[in-house]
């Protein structure tokens, strides 16, 4: 279920972004006081909702600054479809990429399948039921309903009903009962059973522009050819998760959940729209800039408001969210079309990562690289403890290797980490320790020789 949006306060997204996203309390700030006015929003009359477009967002910093992390962990805070896109594929150099208004058709996908698995977990109970009833079918077969046709006429003709007797019926339901009983024991989970599942598979179709139309080919012909079924031979237990998620599908109704993700999107869509600085004409530049202004211009109607064909149905895009990004190394905001700038009022600065900054990364979010190798490694019931000069060391390599070769933000960190670890996770689970330290002495023990040599530190690290 969405969750309650009216207890997000700007304070308190921030804090939420702060347990995974360390420092860019400015970028936090902006995209805090975006999402809350979105809450606003729908506190307003209908008439007064119409006149409150979105306040779009320009993020500029070098990469691995957080920039994604901070959309799509806003997105996930406040239950948002979320969509990243760059906006380099919208076209290259020689030749014209995807059609723009494909990121509009990807997200509605993106929002159904999101609302699709919330009620199916709302019906989950039921269809565990009638999953159940599915497998004790296969596991039980009850009398014949019907006598065998002799010969084609009978057939053309109708056999008579062969009534079940009641002494019949009785045994039936008692072993049924029976076997029910077993099942929710879990005494049957490894026996096999023949169930009846549909053919997914469908002949790829594939027509020239249907997919910048929004028509999908291949479900057009897949609804008029009748749907195929095939039998698998399964134990009980994988049959659970293959029949639990097609029985809940059924007690869906499908216009519903299209409905209010259609309308999910249109006022609680985000688009993160990266690399962006890469489409701008820069100064006295010719040629390719004309191609680079028109992906701007392709983009202005959908940012500005517009209505996509979906083969869900219509969505308009004048309430949804846009995120843009990019480093801007080589050129500036003011490089993009004037129309574009209006429509990114909001702009943010993100900061380049100190070493503190590092080291703050390495031990604070909830899903700290540290943190996840200690768990990944705890599966081979080897315990790995970093020690604080190990990971000031770790930090201190990261960002001297971002000041020499390129910066790349954080992602840094895991190609130094990955280094420092290669030996225990390739060993794994045959080492006699079971506690390793992993301290200043052992991480120079692993990359000293490398980062110290830098043609060699720009290949490996």
């Amino acid at each position: 279920m969405p969750k309650n949006l009216n207890q997000l306060t700007p304070k308190k997204i921030a804090q939420e972004l702060d347990q995974y996203i360390v420092g860019q309390d400015e970028a936090k700030k902006a995209v805090a006081v975006a999402l809350r006015n979105r809450i606003r929003r729908q506190r307003l009359s209908e008439d007064m909702q119409k006149d409150v477009i979105p306040k779009n967002i320009l993020m500029m910093g070098p990469t691995g600054v957080g920039k994604t992390e901070i959309a799509r962990r806003l997105a996930e805070l406040s239950d948002s479809p979320f969509i990243k896109v760059e906006a380099t594929r919208f076209t290259e150099v020689g030749y014209v990429g995807k059609n723009v208004e494909s990121m509009i058709r990807e997200l509605t996908d993106v929002s159904v399948n999101m609302v699709k698995q919330e009620r199916m977990k709302e019906v989950e109970e039921k269809a565990k039921v009638l999953v159940e009833d599915r497998i004790l079918d296969a596991l039980i077969k009850g009398p014949q309903k019907r006598n065998q046709p002799k010969n084609i006429f009978d057939l053309f003709q109708g056999t008579p009903q062969q009534k079940m007797s009641s002494e019949e019926a009785q045994k039936y339901r008692e072993k049924r009962e029976h076997y029910r009983e077993k099942l929710r024991a879990g005494e049957l989970e490894n026996y096999e059973i023949e169930v009846e599942v549909e053919d997914k598979s469908k002949p790829m179709v594939m027509v020239p522009g249907m997919e910048d139309m929004g028509i999908d080919m291949s479900n057009i012909l897949g609804d008029m050819v009748p749907k195929r079924k095939k039998k698998k031979r399964l134990k009980i237990s994988e049959a659970r998760k293959i029949l639990l998620p097609i029985e809940s599908e059924k007690l869906l109704d499908m216009d519903k959940v299209v409905s209010e993700a259609i309308d999910r999107v249109q006022n609680r869509g985000i688009v993160f729209i990266d690399e962006i600085d890469k489409v701008t004409a820069k100064s006295g530049s010719e040629g390719a800039g004309v191609s680079r202004e028109g992906v701007q211009r392709d983009l202005l109607p959908i940012i500005e408001g517009t209505t996509v064909n979906t083969k869900h149905g219509t969505v308009r895009t004048d309430y949804i969210l846009f995120v843009a990004s990019g480093a801007f190394h080589t050129s500036k905001p003011s490089d993009l079309i004037p129309e574009f700038q209006g429509r990114f009022p909001i702009r943010v600065e993100l900061d380049n990562l100190t070493e503190e900054d590092f080291y703050s990364i390495l031990t604070e979010p909830k899903n700290a690289i540290t943190k996840q190798y200690k768990a990944l490694l705890e599966t081979e019931a080897i315990s790995i403890e970093f020690v604080d000069d190990g990971l000031k060391e770790i930090a201190k390599t990261a960002h001297n290797l971002n000041e020499r070769i390129e910066n790349i933000g954080a992602r840094r960190l895991y190609t130094v980490v990955e280094r420092v670890l290669e030996d225990i996770s390739y060993e794994a689970p045959d080492v006699d320790e079971s506690k390793i330290l992993i301290n200043r002495e052992y991480v120079l023990s692993k990359i000293k020789d490398i980062a110290a040599d830098e043609d060699l530190s720009s290949f490996i690290l």
